[in-house]
């Protein structure tokens, strides 16, 4: 009996995630961004509205293929309404290493020549936005919470008024592994993080943190260390990220 209810709960779950997919937008992406014999297994899953501004890019996936292991506006969170925001601009290369989640109302930009980057399982939450212009890479289980900001460019040109010297507008950001970012962070052009990084609510991020170690917890306007040998219990807590994220 207990198995019949077990089946039935993940048939339950499973149907609750497709009865919420926008299958026009989903055949649209796959089949725009795809080869046939791989569009038709629909990597992508387009969930709830979404305003593709270019798909002029590519997405190139580096693990087995699957349906909706991509999943753009994916209902992983506790809020379930969504105001219809959500927008890709895909002129560069989106490179996904395995299952990756966006949540509801994202912005995604990946600009002309611009790589971005997601590790198995990263996901970024409701109201999220990446605008890359350069690269910007995300480890595996990186996982940012709700109103985060991956920015990886100044936008504007910048010089000094003295020596007439220009900065560099762009600078790659690298995320580690595992790293557990919470709500309202920024993280701006030239940021490193270690593997095992928590990023407390918002902070603002600008530079490498890696000579800090790995296991801490940095937060901040600008960020700087907290505390020392802190982590996520990854180790219980991956096993029911796969089972509820993986579709």
């Amino acid at each position: 009996m207990e198995g019949i209810k077990a089946i039935y709960r993940t048939w339950k779950r499973k149907w609750n995630f497709f009865r919420k997919v926008n299958w026009i937008k989903t055949y649209q992406i796959n089949y725009k961004l795809f080869p046939k014999k791989i569009a038709r297994k629909l990597p992508v899953y387009i969930y709830g509205k979404v305003h593709f501004t270019s798909l002029s890019g590519r997405i190139t996936i580096d693990a087995p293929i699957k349906k909706g292991m991509i999943g753009f506006g994916q209902p992983y969170e506790l809020v379930t309404q969504s105001k219809g925001t959500a927008e890709i601009f895909l002129k560069g290369e989106f490179v996904c290493k395995g299952h990756v989640q966006f949540g509801k109302d994202y912005f995604l930009h990946v600009g002309e020549g611009a790589y971005f980057e997601m590790g198995h399982l990263a996901s970024i939450a409701s109201h999220g936005k990446v605008i890359c212009k350069d690269r910007i890479v995300m480890g595996a289980y990186a996982r940012m919470g709700s109103e985060c900001q991956l920015i990886d460019t100044n936008f504007h040109q910048l010089y000094d008024t003295q020596t007439s010297e220009r900065f560099a507008m762009t600078a790659p950001i690298r995320l580690g592994d595992y790293n557990f970012i919470s709500n309202r962070v920024t993280i701006m052009r030239g940021t490193v993080t270690p593997n095992q990084c928590t990023i407390a609510s918002n902070t603002l991020c600008t530079k490498d943190y890696t000579d800090l170690g790995e296991q801490i917890l940095i937060g901040g306007i600008p960020a700087q260390l907290l505390k020392q040998h802190i982590a996520r219990d990854w180790e219980a807590e991956q096993a029911r990220l796969e089972k509820y994220l993986i579709i």
